[in-house]
């Protein structure tokens, strides 16, 4: 009985202790800063960073002479199908978070548990903007047309592609609006690598400054404060 006793408490310390060093890592990573890189051509750009609260999307534009997304994320994908939306905003994250709960109220002891720990699916998820407008939930960024080529090759990989190399819609009534879409997605969700972990990747392919690591929105923006 002592020896049981033993282990169970041995067992919840080691559990307590990884969520206390996550914690720790979690606040004190992101306060250390990745430069940017500049490649010395002009910033001609917009893209933007933007955060729900929870959770951040890469925004850039639907089309310009270097990539059409539309192409890619078909505006008939959405309820509205409407085609004069000028940005699209995409981000990655855990496919059980995204369909299953549309509110904190509706989160499920089984699918946190599936999300923090490599077992469930991903998906990417995709959101059209008539306008965007900067404030403490989004940030412009003005980069070359090199790093939106390689912030593009960056975000277009996660997309899971079917035989004939196109983007895998999610049917789903799970919608957030009118304006987006789901698409299966590459990759396992977990709390070494969250939503925010992407996003802060793909600045990082793009040769923005970001955080060495972050699992919240808030070690991105805060390096975006001005």
């Amino acid at each position: 009985m002592k020896k049981m006793l033993f282990i169970i408490l041995k067992t919840l310390g080691i559990l307590v202790g990884i969520i206390v060093v996550y914690i720790a890592l979690g606040y004190f990573l992101p306060f250390i800063e990745v430069a940017a890189k500049d490649d010395g051509e002009k910033k001609e750009i917009p893209i933007y960073i933007y955060t729900n609260g929870v959770h951040t999307d890469i925004v850039m534009p639907i089309k310009n002479e270097l990539h059409d997304w539309s192409s890619e994320i078909p505006f008939n994908n959405t309820k509205s199908k409407k085609s004069d939306y000028r940005y699209v905003g995409i981000g990655w994250g855990d496919k059980g978070f995204y369909l299953d709960t549309p509110t904190w109220a509706d989160l499920k002891f089984s699918t946190a548990f599936k999300a923090a720990f490599w077992l469930s699916e991903s998906a990417m998820h995709c959101t059209y903007y008539r306008e965007m407008r900067e404030g403490e939930d989004c940030k412009m960024i003005m980069i070359s047309k090199n790093q939106y080529l390689q912030l593009v090759k960056f975000v277009d990989n996660k997309f899971d592609k079917d035989p004939d190399g196109k983007n895998i819609l999610i049917p789903t009534k799970a919608v957030y609006g009118d304006n987006d879409a789901f698409y299966d997605a590459k990759g396992r969700y977990s709390f070494l690598d969250t939503c925010n972990t992407w996003a802060n990747n793909a600045l990082k392919a793009a040769g923005q400054k970001a955080a060495l690591w972050t699992p919240t929105d808030y070690g991105i923006f805060l390096h975006y404060q001005k």
